[in-house]
């Protein structure tokens, strides 16, 4: 068959990647894609949220499955787009309604969906411009830290914890009056801190039945000991070493069962991922977030350890016969280290030429924000190439990325050299 990637970062050159080794995929296409997927595919020059484009390439090229990278399509609805269209409804669509997408684009309908199926998550209240002031009254009651969320999109940069109460009053009032944000924070939740370690689940369903990817840890914060600027993600770790079988057990029965019900108990359609961010507390864990589609770099981490023809388990998701499905995983541990342009996440830089690249051995390359000029690879965005590896131990895995980095080049670029320091 004829698949369609939608996206241009690492999650998207990982996708293209695994699904590129399938037997099921005849012509692979990626838009807009980077200079790694165009080794792989055929890159295609049109928006992720350009639906009729996109269209009009599926009709053209007899395209049969589309596997959706980033949240802004599926926000916007494009599996409903497909649904709905004569031309496209038989297309297999990898992503979830709009409905269903809402888990993410609205951090109060995720608060909501938790509290109604009693999955454990931090208490809350959401405020917009005209409640500010009852905000201010209900931080008092809670103790440092403060936890700020902007309600809709904010490319992973929405999350404000803050240790002063002042300070969190302030911004809360930046963020809902002076839309520090933008539309993003036209409402704010408020939540309890939780205080704990941090990891990302991956689940893949139909909306019957699913099966859990590998666990995930990613590191957000541009300097080394998780201080500074939320990035998108400057590396990742998988499995998570402290998430053993009766943790799982727990996340499964809490956390994923009650989600995966939920969602089918609503009739919300929902074919596709759900990452779910948790963090142990204790021994327990609770759910911090949800997001509808696979994290970016947790991706290069967590899919390259999966053995099982990817295609192979979109096609169960789209025949909803996914409890059919075999998921064979590699034991060993994976480790991206993502390096990035300077600047990041603030001003930077773009059109820098990478050299180094065809260097690298014993670990894989995952292009982030690149594309080709002419015969050269140069930066194309915040993050720009992501450098995975495998071992027995996640810390060996580690030294090969480090080493291999070692081997790449462009003006100003810099990664984290402490990931798995908490671990």
């Amino acid at each position: 068959m004829n698949i369609l990637v939608l996206g241009s970062g690492g999650r998207e050159h990982t996708f293209t990647y695994k699904i590129a080794q399938s037997n099921l995929c005849d012509k692979l296409f990626v838009a807009p894609g980077n200079a790694g997927t165009a080794t792989i595919a055929t890159n295609i020059p049109i928006g992720v949220t350009d639906f009729f484009a996109i269209k009009e390439l599926v009709v053209k090229e007899n395209i049969e499955m589309v596997v959706v990278g980033p949240e802004d399509p599926l926000v916007q609805g494009i599996s409903d787009f497909f649904a709905g269209d004569p031309d496209l409804k038989e297309v297999v669509v990898i992503g979830p309604s709009k409905e269903g997408a809402q888990l993410e684009g609205s951090k109060e309908y995720a608060k909501e969906f938790l509290f109604r199926h009693n999955i454990p998550t931090a208490a809350y209240q959401s405020f917009t411009a005209e409640t500010v002031e009852q905000g201010k009254q209900f931080l008092e009651t809670l103790s440092a830290p403060y936890v700020l969320k902007a309600d809709g999109l904010a490319a992973g940069k929405g999350v404000l914890i803050l240790k002063d109460l002042e300070e969190a009053k302030n911004e809360l009032e930046n963020m809902l009056t002076n839309k520090k944000f933008g539309a993003a924070s036209e409402k704010v939740v408020i939540e309890e801190f939780l205080e704990g370690i941090e990891l990302s689940v991956f689940v893949l369903t139909d909306g019957k039945s699913y099966v859990t990817l590998p666990t995930a840890k990613d590191y957000k914060r541009i300097g080394e000991g998780d201080i500074g600027l939320n990035t998108g993600g400057m590396g990742a770790i998988s499995p998570v070493p402290f998430a053993d079988e009766i943790f799982m057990t727990k996340i499964e029965e809490q956390i994923i069962k009650p989600t995966v019900n939920g969602l089918s108990k609503e009739n919300i359609d929902y074919k596709g991922f759900i990452f779910i961010g948790l963090i142990k507390v204790g021994n327990d864990p609770k759910v911090i977030e949800y997001n509808v589609r696979m994290g970016d770099p947790e991706t290069e981490a967590v899919l390259p350890r999966v053995k099982t023809d990817l295609v192979s388990l979109f096609q169960h998701v789209g025949n909803q016969t996914l409890d059919q499905a075999k998921l064979e995983i590699d034991n060993r541990s994976a480790t991206t280290v993502m390096t990035v342009s300077g600047g990041y996440p603030e001003a930077y830089e773009k059109g820098k030429e990478i050299t180094g690249i065809n260097s690298i051995s014993d670990s894989i390359v995952f292009h982030a924000g690149t594309k080709l000029e002419g015969d050269k690879v140069v930066t194309n965005g915040g993050r720009v190439i992501a450098v995975t590896s495998f071992d027995s131990d996640f810390r060996e895995a580690l030294k090969k990325s480090y080493q291999n980095i070692e081997k790449l080049h462009f003006d100003k670029m810099y990664y984290r050299k402490d990931l798995g320091f908490d671990l």
